[in-house]
């Protein structure tokens, strides 16, 4: 197989994945049994430090030789587990900018399709060494803007287009769940 053909099968869309539909609000109350993420471990002024070790780690994923393989049908492969992460940091970063925009009135959030975000963004197509310098400046972002927040602005409310609630605070737990269990999901 020439170069060129091994790179068309690499970058060939791999199907569907599996799509979550689950309600990961209980993250918020309880400990994963999965990942372990236990939410009384996360303090609102640690979650800069727990999204910057996380940056270190992904950022090793990607350098991985079998990073665009797939562990089973319908699973996302550590590439585009990490295309994900990438608009997770983003959007929470958004997320939490339009809480302290709000100045302690209700924001709500525009729905987020991550499944839909995958496919429109053909995340098994990503090159890993432009994704790691996206990464990293996404993870940046989200580090330095959940150490924005005051005593009194962790408590100001958004709320998610389905209904959930979030505070500045469980926004930032919330979110670092989201990125240590898919670092998990990888085996990162």
């Amino acid at each position: 197989m020439s170069d060129a053909s091994a790179e068309t099968a690499e970058t060939a869309d791999p199907g569907p994945a599996t799509p979550d539909t689950a309600d990961w609000t209980w993250v918020l109350t309880r400990s994963c049994p999965d990942c372990g993420f236990d939410p009384r471990d996360v303090r609102p002024d640690g979650v800069p430090e727990i999204l910057l070790d996380a940056k270190q780690r992904y950022a090793a994923v990607l350098a991985r030789p079998d990073v665009r393989a797939r562990p089973s049908a319908g699973v996302w492969s550590p590439l585009e587990y990490c295309a994900h992460v990438r608009d997770v940091c983003d959007v929470m970063r958004g997320r939490l900018e339009q809480i302290l925009d709000g100045g302690g009135e209700t924001v709500r959030f525009a729905n987020w399709d991550q499944d839909a975000a995958a496919v429109e963004k053909a995340y098994w197509r990503a090159e890993p060494d432009t994704l790691r310098h996206e990464l990293v400046a996404a993870f940046d972002a989200a580090a330095e803007a959940f150490g924005w927040p005051t005593e009194k602005q962790l408590a100001w409310p958004g709320l998610r287009s389905d209904g959930s609630t979030f505070t500045a605070e469980t926004l930032g737990r919330y979110f670092v769940h989201d990125v240590l269990h898919h670092l998990w999901d990888v085996r990162g």
